[in-house]
C-alpha cells in the first residue's frame, strides 16, 4: 500500500468534486495528469519529485525517468520528442535514429523541446498533492507559460468516465460542444496558446450531435466522430475511449500517434508552471463543470434548445 501524499501548506486549493464520482463497478474515479513544462531537466525534475514524494528513479535512457513507488504511485519525466526515444517500438517515427545521434539532436533541442510530467491515474482527491509536487518543481527551476516558440505546453487530463455506455459518452461529448466556446475563451485568451491549441470541433459535427434526435450505439457514435475528426487535436480527444472500446474498428482509421486508454482525454487547457501560484484547480473545475451540464439532463436539453436556435 502506498504511503499517504505529502500535502504542504497553503496547497488545498478548492477543487469541485465529480458529479458522478464512482464507475459502473462502484469504484472510485480516476484522473490521469499530464504537465509540460520548461528550464529543468528530467533527471533534475525526478530527483526533486523523489526528495519531496519519496519513491527510487529508474532512469529508462538519458532522457525518460521514472519515479516509482512514491506516495503519489509512478510519475514519470521525460524530454517529450518520439525522436529521442528510438528503443520504443510505438510509431516511431525515426526508428533509425540511434545513440549517439539521438543523444545529439536531443541536446541540441533541449532548450526549445519542453520536459513532461505524467502521473498514473489518480482519485481526485490526490490532486492537491500533485499540486505540490508542481510547486516543488518550481521551486526548483521548472518554469513555462502556456507556449513556447516549439509549441503550448499542454497539461491534459485523462479522465475514467462514469461508464463505457453511448449515452453517458453522449451526454459529455454533448455537454463539452456546449462549453467549448467559453472554456477557449477562459483558457486561451490571446498569443501563442490560441495559435497552437487543438482546434474546435467541427461547426457541421456540432450541430449533427446536439440534433436531440441523436442517439447512436458506441459503434456509430464512433464512426460519426472518427469521419468529422480523424486527428488526436481535438479539445476533448476521444480516440484514445474508442481505441480502447472499438479496437481495430478505429485504429486503422487514424494516423496519429494514439494509445488505447479508458478515458476522456481533456487536452484544451494549457500549463503554466512558470506562474507563481498556479494550481491545477481551475482546469480540473472547468472540466467538472463539463460533467456537471452533462449530469443535469434537464439543464442539458435547454441549453441543446439554446444552442440549436442560433
Amino acid at each position: 500500500m502506498k504511503a499517504a501524499p505529502r500535502v504542504e501548506p497553503g496547497s488545498l486549493l478548492a477543487f469541485d468534486a465529480l458529479p458522478r464520482p464512482l464507475d459502473s463497478a462502484g469504484r472510485p474515479r480516476r484522473v490521469g495528469i499530464e504537465v509540460e513544462f520548461t528550464g529543468l531537466s528530467e533527471r533534475r525534475a525526478a530527483g526533486v519529485l523523489a526528495a519531496h514524494l519519496g519513491g527510487r528513479v529508474e532512469e529508462e535512457d538519458p532522457f525518460a525517468f521514472h519515479l516509482l513507488d512514491s506516495a503519489l504511485g509512478r510519475i514519470s519525466v521525460e524530454r517529450d520528442l518520439r525522436h529521442i526515444h528510438p528503443h520504443r517500438p510505438y510509431r516511431h517515427p525515426a526508428p533509425w535514429l540511434r545513440p549517439p545521434a539521438s543523444t545529439l539532436v536531443a541536446a541540441s533541442l533541449g532548450p526549445i523541446i519542453p520536459r513532461e510530467l505524467v502521473t498514473e491515474p489518480l482519485p481526485p482527491e490526490d490532486l492537491p498533492s500533485v499540486d505540490a509536487a508542481l510547486a516543488r518543481l518550481q521551486a526548483a527551476g521548472a518554469g513555462g507559460d502556456r507556449a513556447t516558440l516549439a509549441g503550448s505546453l499542454g497539461l491534459h487530463l485523462n479522465i475514467v468516465p462514469p461508464d463505457p455506455a453511448p449515452a453517458t459518452i453522449l451526454a459529455l461529448l454533448r455537454a463539452y460542444l456546449l462549453l467549448e466556446d467559453e472554456l477557449r475563451g477562459e483558457i486561451l485568451p490571446s498569443g501563442l496558446a490560441r495559435l497552437y491549441a487543438p482546434e474546435p470541433f467541427p461547426a457541421a459535427y456540432r450541430r449533427h450531435v446536439l440534433d436531440p434526435a441523436y442517439a447512436p450505439d458506441l459503434p456509430a457514435l464512433c464512426d460519426d466522430y472518427l469521419a468529422a475528426n480523424p486527428t488526436r487535436k481535438r479539445g476533448l480527444d476521444m480516440l484514445p475511449l474508442f481505441l480502447e472500446l472499438l479496437g481495430e474498428r478505429v485504429a486503422g482509421r487514424i494516423t496519429d500517434k494514439v494509445k488505447p486508454r479508458p478515458v476522456l482525454h481533456y487536452r484544451l487547457p494549457v500549463a503554466r508552471l512558470g506562474v507563481p501560484g498556479w494550481s491545477l484547480a481551475g482546469d480540473w473545475n472547468r472540466w467538472v463543470r463539463v460533467e456537471r451540464l452533462a449530469a443535469d439532463t434537464e439543464a442539458l436539453a435547454a441549453r441543446t434548445a439554446r444552442a440549436l436556435q442560433r
